[in-house]
């Protein structure tokens, strides 16, 4: 017993000790690998091989083809070869070694077996797919996967791999179309193809969204060839609605509509979109189409309102817009109030023909009687009510009812005292304060607002609080800012020949105030709302020149470049000062926004 447990333990030990060899030759082998000592390695990868030929075949061969040992390297490769006839991606690895040799022919001639002999296994198309696309040899693993796509053709047809690969290639045309094969084959891969789209074509910044030309052409050839397919019209639509084609959008969904007998509800929907971008002509051209429906649409009555309401949008966007034009809309809301009566769907209407009457068409009496119809005869919920307040409050104040106006903002602070509507009523009462030189309660009630939830409320009563503070805390002399009060409420009541008057007798009587930026700034405002873009330009460029460290440096700056960029089309110089906020002013809340315009004007592509 004793003799056979020494045998026992001879023979672990000698077990354990071929093992511990294996293993320390294996850690070698790696070590000089990893190295890139491939001689080194090499010595322990041959012996492990022929211990375990599957396990270090590929490190094996990277080392002798690292090594210029050709003949060794084809050698192991024949042996995988008769080992695993499956694995036909070891003739890739075959054909590299001739290329490496200058054997054009037989390189290609085990290309040729690779894919005659693929087996009709998805893991070996795979793994042969990728072995052509680590060689670089992309055309041969569109080869593979088209064969495999033949045997798997309602399963797994290897569109994304092949668009990868055409990717790789740099042929995008045959990449696209490969995804949108992928939707025709199933409908549902649509936002797949979508993202993927996006990754390989990129985030065009500027433009919005896939902005190639190639992509869209592709898809208007399929929507001609098979307008039945609506899936290739839903993806040009939400193209042409990233890129802000609305143009294009209202083109293609207005046929989609028709073609498949719609409500209108896409256009419904495109229609809020363009508002939401500002692009008023494309959203009326919507609202104007469910109109051209008739009466029993379900989306008849809704149209006709946005129509008007978006109508009103595009016309006051701009300074002085044609009376003809805003006559034209006065008369159609008007209309559509006759027709559907006072109600929460006419509301609306209602006060923007008021605002219309009040600061368009000089009839502020009729816009103040219609307003008080509203609130004397209809009980509507209270933030609506609150709302027609404080413009009534304003449409008095613009006719010197100083009083009324007062009251009015009073109601509505009283209802809604800790409410964003409160404070903008405490505000604009603070600002009747203020036209009234009544200059310590203004402030009082600016800095009570410092802390208002609303961010843009806040801003202005600390605006008009370091106006206040800047004009009379060290000089006592309120006149000058009394004066300056008074031309702001000429500007309110659009009486702007007598407010730059106003301004200038300032200048001119009190050489010495503080008030040189606050007045060129009220001065630029008028121009631009004159239309009188040049002369606005230079009151914010003496600003910048005299005043760069006051209040409005930043605002007048980027204002200036504002005006010559959209209005005195003089875009290098609008650059120009765009660069200037970004380096003046790094800490300026319009530093992101002029960086922004700085790169379109440069024309930077962010992908």
């Amino acid at each position: 017993m004793k003799q056979a447990g020494l045998i026992i333990l001879y023979l672990l030990a000698f077990f354990s000790r071929g093992l511990a060899q294996k293993g320390n030759d294996e850690q070698l082998a790696m070590y000089y690998y990893e190295r890139k000592e491939y001689d080194k390695a090499a010595v322990y990868f041959d012996k492990l091989y022929d211990k375990a030929p599957e396990m270090y075949y590929n490190n094996y061969y990277k080392c002798l083809v690292e090594l210029k040992d050709f003949g060794k390297a084809e050698k192991i490769t024949k042996k995988q070869l008769k080992r695993n006839e499956g694995d036909v991606f070891l003739y890739v690895r075959l054909g590299s070694i001739y290329k490496l040799q200058g054997n054009t022919d037989k390189e290609k001639e085990q290309y040729t077996k690779a894919l005659k002999e693929l087996p009709a296994e998805q893991s070996a198309i795979f793994s042969l797919a990728h072995a052509f696309e680590d060689a670089g040899l992309y055309d041969y693993g569109i080869e593979a996967y088209k064969k495999g796509r033949k045997e798997f053709p309602t399963t797994y047809p290897f569109y994304y791999e092949i668009a990868d690969l055409y990717k790789k290639k740099g042929d995008l045309k045959a990449m696209i179309n490969e995804y949108l094969d992928a939707i025709e084959f199933r409908e549902s891969e649509l936002y797949t193809a979508q993202a993927h789209l996006q990754q390989s074509l990129g985030y065009d910044d500027k433009n919005g969204g896939l902005n190639n030309p190639l992509l869209k052409q592709e898809l208007q050839k399929r929507i001609q060839k098979n307008p039945d397919k609506t899936v290739f019209a839903e993806f040009l639509i939400f193209l042409q609605n990233q890129q802000k084609d609305f143009e294009g959008a209202f083109a293609q969904s207005k046929a989609l509509d028709k073609r498949l007998k719609e409500d209108g509800t896409r256009i419904m929907e495109l229609a809020k979109l363009c508002v939401s971008n500002e692009n008023y002509e494309v959203a009326e051209k919507c609202y104007q189409y469910i109109i051209s429906k008739g009466k029993e649409n379900a989306y008849y009555d809704m149209a006709v309102i946005e129509k008007l309401n978006t109508s009103y949008a595009r016309i006051t966007s701009v300074n002085n817009p044609p009376v003809a034009e805003v006559l034209q809309l006065e008369n159609s809301i008007e209309s559509a109030i006759q027709a559907y009566g006072i109600s929460t769907l006419t509301l609306p209407l209602i006060k923007k023909s008021a605002l219309l009457k009040a600061y368009y068409l000089d009839k502020p009496g009729e816009a103040i009687e219609s307003l008080e119809n509203v609130i004397s005869q209809y009980t509507f919920n209270k933030t609506t009510m609150a709302d027609i307040k404080l413009d009534l409050g304003d449409m008095n104040l613009l006719v010197g009812n100083i009083w009324d106006a007062s009251l009015l903002y009073s109601q509505v602070e009283k209802d809604f005292k800790y409410e964003p509507v409160g404070q903008d009523a405490k505000f604009r009462n603070a600002k009747l304060s203020f036209y009234a030189s009544d200059f310590k309660w203004a402030k009082t009630q600016c800095d009570v607002l410092k802390g208002a939830t609303s961010k843009v409320i806040a801003n202005d009563a600390l605006d008009l609080s370091l106006v206040i503070t800047d004009a009379i805390g060290i000089d006592t002399n309120a006149v000058p800012l009394s004066m300056f009060a008074s031309a702001e409420l000429l500007i309110l009541q659009h009486q702007y020949d007598r407010a730059i008057m106003r301004l200038d007798s300032i200048n001119t009587l009190f050489s010495e105030h503080t008030l040189g930026d606050d007045i060129y700034y009220k001065k630029a405002e008028i121009y631009k709302r004159t239309n009188r873009y040049e002369e606005a330009a230079k009151m914010y460029h003496n600003i910048v020149e005299f005043y760069p460290t006051e209040l409005y440096g930043d605002d007048a700056l980027f204002k200036e470049a504002e005006l010559y960029e959209r209005y005195l089309n003089d875009k290098e110089k609008a650059k120009q000062l765009y660069q200037d906020v970004l380096t003046k002013y790094p800490g300026s809340i319009y530093v992101v926004e002029a960086r922004k315009r700085f790169r379109d004007l440069r024309g930077d592509v962010v992908n």
